[in-house]
Order: structure tokens, then C-alpha cells, then sequence
């Protein structure tokens, strides 16, 4: 069998990853003061973040139209026969549901919808490690048995310097958030059963930063991992970040995403994140 992959924008995956792998990608959406945009096709993060700088009201976010979803499977039917398509975590967003009310549209494509449970590019280790299976020939429904079997193994954890983002977008509850803002702590948060709750409570970003190092750090002992330093608008607090944590870690390989306008929307400027998984195949 054929075998597409899909994921959507918040995935945030450079495109010539995309383009060597194959990977098909759907934009999520924001709002800003009214005006409606497809992430990273009709506004850049760059953009986004100079537009929302020092405003008022949150961009609101969207997931994919169900007909948006339906023009891609129905295009992608005609040279493939089935269709993988990874989304962020179905607890944040209604993007996989939608994924799956459109694939009753397209009947003449297998569409099968995976369920990150994450966001940003730990959800795009999935898109990796599915489209190098798919371009080995490697049967859909094993596919999926394998980023099943994967979940074990993808961590991120994140922390934000406003709370009030998370709180304020619905993705945090509003007691997280009053304890964290009076207490002036920098959480490290994470994803438990598909929802954004705290790790740990820690006073300041570095110390918060050194404690999701220490995170890494922990699992890496023994083992290669792929890795990703993620930042919202803090391209050379990132770039020393990970020259700090390649000196550290030659067996683990890192590369360095962005936290894009809808997942930037709910963490806010500055955020930072680390996410790993544990290498596979080639």
C-alpha cells in the first residue's frame, strides 16, 4: 500500500523535512482583531509575534475547517491508498476529531488518526519516524502500531513566562494559574492524559530550564535520543541552550523549532521547551 503522511501546522516542521520525507501538512488557524489566518501560510511566527506584541485581547485559535480536511484526503486519494494523519493532543484542540469526521467523507481513502497527546515538534516525531516507515513500504496499520509503541518514549516539558496565556485560552486551569502568578514561579509543565498540567513549581526560568535539563539528562544516560530545544521568539536564548546541552550530550542529536502563532497564542512570548525521544531506525 500508498501510504501519505499528514500532520498539522503545529507540528511546526522546517519544510525540507517535509519535502525529503513527503510530509503533508493542514493549517490550524488564529484570530487576530478580527482578521482570520492559516498558520504558516497566510502569516509567518515572525509576523505573529510583532502583531500581538503589547495587545489586548488573545488571538483566538481554530482548528481546521472538516471541508479543508476533506479537499486534502480527496487529493491525496488519487495516488495513495491510505492515509496517516498525526495531530496534537485531541485534550487542547478538536483537530484529530475533525481528522476523523472527515475520513467518513473520503471513503475511497483508509484514513487512520493518531493521537500525539502533545504539541510542536515532539508531535513531529511522530511525522518522522511515520513517513521514514511509509517510504519503506511499511503497511499503515504497523505504522501506527509503532507510534503507538512510541509514546513511552516522546517527553516535552515546557515553561511559560505569563502564565496568564494558558489560563486565559482555557488550557490551564484558573487555580494553576492563581497560585502561579502569586507566587511569581516559573512552572515546568507538561502533558498528562492529553492535557497541559505542572510538573514541578520552580522560582525562576533558568532554574526551570536546568530542571528539564536535568530531565533530559536523566533519560540520555544510557541510550540515543533525538531532541528539540523549542522557543517562542527566543531564537538565541535557543541557540545557547542547545550548544549548552550538545557539550553535555554527544549521544543525543538536537535541532532547534519554534513555538508557531496557535500554540505561541496559548504559551505567549518567551516560552521555552525541551522534548526527546528515544532514536529509532535510521
Amino acid at each position: 500500500m500508498k501510504t501519505a503522511i499528514v500532520t498539522d501546522t503545529t507540528a511546526y516542521l522546517p519544510d525540507d523535512i517535509k519535502a525529503e520525507l513527503g510530509i503533508h501538512t493542514i493549517p490550524l488557524l488564529v484570530t487576530i482583531d478580527g482578521k482570520e489566518f492559516k498558520e504558516d501560510v497566510d502569516i509567518t511566527t515572525e509576523a505573529f509575534y510583532e502583531m500581538v506584541r503589547g495587545k489586548g485581547p488573545l488571538p483566538k485559535t481554530s482548528q481546521p475547517a472538516i471541508g479543508d480536511f476533506e479537499a486534502l484526503f480527496s487529493e491525496l486519494a488519487k495516488d495513495y491508498d491510505a492515509v496517516i494523519t498525526i495531530h496534537l493532543s485531541s485534550g487542547i484542540s478538536g483537530t484529530y476529531m475533525g481528522a476523523l469526521q472527515a475520513a467518513e467523507l473520503v471513503p475511497e481513502l483508509e484514513v487512520l488518526a493518531f493521537d500525539s497527546e502533545v504539541s510542536a515538534y515532539p508531535q513531529g516525531f511522530y511525522a518522522i519516524r511515520a513517513a521514514q516507515l511509509a517510504n519503506e513500504g511499511v503497511h499503515p496499520r504497523a505504522i501506527i502500531e509503532e507510534l503507538n509503541d512510541m509514546q513511552k518514549d516522546v517527553k516535552a516539558y515546557f515553561m511559560v513566562d505569563d502564565l496568564s496565556h494558558l489560563q486565559r485560552g482555557g488550557r490551564l486551569s484558573g487555580a494553576q494559574a492563581l497560585v502561579g502568578g502569586l507566587l511569581q514561579v516559573k512552572p515546568v509543565l507538561h502533558f498528562v492524559d492529553k492535557v497541559i498540567v505542572p510538573f514541578e513549581k520552580i522560582r525562576t526560568s533558568r532554574k526551570a530550564m536546568k530542571r528539564i535539563s536535568d530531565l533530559l539528562s536523566e533519560d540520555a544516560k544510557n541510550q540515543l535520543l533525538d531532541a528539540v530545544v523549542i522557543h517562542a521568539n527566543r531564537y538565541d536564548d535557543a541557540v545557547e541552550w542547545k550548544k549548552q546541552l550538545e557539550e553535555k550530550h554527544p549521544n543525543v542529536d538536537f535541532t532547534i523549532s519554534h513555538f508557531g502563532p496557535v500554540i505561541g497564542t496559548h504559551l505567549g512570548e518567551g516560552a521555552m521547551g525541551l522534548g526527546w525521544v528515544k532514536r529509532r531506525g535510521t
